[in-house]
């Protein structure tokens, strides 16, 4: 099923005919890990537990098996993501204190397997 073209922290984006772009397969998928890993527990008002909450580790020494625990804790629970076979999750410390996560995982719609990566 499709859903707006969002990436977190942007802003929506106009399609080539001038409506909203739409997002799915692994696009959709992107963005919906991207959204868990990056919204605060508590700050999805409909499921409290949702959202693993990495922005909370910005300003703080860096921990990136904190940051890889937590993750892998709520990427599982992301129905979008296979958990056969399981993500694999990796976290490095760059010299200016922030966190590379390298997620690598399979889309459980499309089957097919797909990389994400981002810094915290």
């Amino acid at each position: 099923m499709a859903d707006l073209a969002l990436t977190f922290g942007a802003d929506l984006v106009v399609g080539p005919t001038g409506d909203l772009a739409i997002a799915d397969g692994t696009v959709l998928t992107q963005q919906r890990v991207l959204r868990r890993l990056l919204t605060n527990p508590g700050g999805y008002i409909w499921q409290l537990t949702y959202g693993a909450g990495l922005a909370q580790f910005v300003g703080q020494p860096a921990a990136p098996a904190a940051m890889q625990a937590v993750a892998r804790s709520q990427i599982l629970q992301e129905t979008a993501v296979a958990n056969s076979p399981p993500p694999a999750i990796a976290a490095s410390a760059e010299n200016d204190g922030t966190v590379t996560l390298a997620i690598v995982y399979t889309d459980a719609a499309a089957q097919e397997t797909s990389t994400l990566s981002f810094s915290v």
